[in-house]
């Protein structure tokens, strides 16, 4: 199976340790991908333009379908925002045609025929456990991670397919491969407070704080993110912030799947970047 590798817009600027981090992990497994030249998932109008937003989502469609590859990307916002796209083009054949006449010009057609997959489920059901384990070459030794879902993977469940909306473990199991211990806490499923930061800071502020004052309270070392967005929010103190959890020395920072898996993997760190990561309170390397 070939991927088509779609980063997203952010994070090249805001977040590229999990661009390059997940680049390296797909490589020492083994999974064959391209990078073509993709345009922004649409999210953005998607509130302000249908039609537009529908557009700009085919038309990476059409891209991947060029190269009879479907989209793998690691940004779960990306993930909902194309599989949305998807679902609505599948249920409405005139949007379908009218937004095939608009590609046309570029000599582009999306037939319906690709998957969208997200970072996750690619390693779960095509890489799967045991290939996985057999690159391990150090587990890890007490460490605690509070695995954050995000948004855009779980819900609404009959569109994005990715995993028990209520009570997911896709996350858990992999993180568990390394030799960590996945901890429950009570807001693993909850908003990290990103989409509403240009809205409403202080709002977005003080659910980044429930979270991580959960994370706190369950006794995890890191939180461990698979999306830019999520990271990009958890990783950074918040100028709104009540200030109850920032620079703390007891605060989980916050880690990338693919910095976990890549550290224990045994990759080169400068291309995890784990140097990247704003907050940094404790030094995973420690826990091998």
């Amino acid at each position: 199976m070939k991927y088509a590798f779609f980063p997203g817009c952010k994070i090249s600027w805001f977040c590229p340790q999990y661009h390059t981090s997940t680049l390296a992990v797909l490589q020492r497994l083994g999974i064959d991908f391209v990078e073509p030249e993709f345009n922004c998932c649409g999210y953005p109008v998607r509130g302000f333009n249908h039609q537009a937003f529908l557009l700009q989502a085919a038309r990476n469609f059409a891209i991947a379908e060029s190269i009879n590859a479907d989209i793998l990307t690691p940004c779960q916002c990306c993930f909902g925002s194309l599989r949305h796209a998807q679902f609505f083009l599948a249920e409405d054949p005139k949007a379908t045609a009218e937004i095939n006449q608009l590609l046309a010009q570029e000599g582009l057609t999306y037939h319906g025929r690709l998957n969208i997959r997200h970072l996750l489920t690619v390693l779960t059901e095509d890489v799967g456990a045991d290939a996985i384990r057999s690159q391990i070459q150090k587990t890890y030794r007490g460490l605690k991670i509070a695995a954050h879902y995000g948004c855009h993977a779980l819900r609404p469940s009959p569109v994005v397919r990715f995993d028990n909306p209520f009570s997911p473990t896709i996350f858990e199991n992999l993180i568990e491969l390394t030799g960590a211990q996945s901890v429950p806490w009570s807001r693993r499923l909850e908003c990290c407070g990103q989409p509403v930061a240009e809205r409403n800071a202080g709002l977005s502020a003080r659910l980044r704080e429930l979270k991580i004052e959960s994370a706190m309270a369950a006794g995890a070392d890191f939180i461990c993110t698979a999306c830019t967005y999520c990271q990009m929010q958890l990783d950074a103190p918040c100028e709104f912030s009540a200030g109850s959890v920032d620079n703390r020395a007891d605060q989980p920072s916050a880690l990338l799947f693919p910095q976990l898996l890549g550290l224990s993997m045994g990759l080169d760190e400068a291309v995890l970047g784990l140097e990247k990561n704003r907050i940094r309170t404790k030094d995973l390397r420690h826990f091998l």
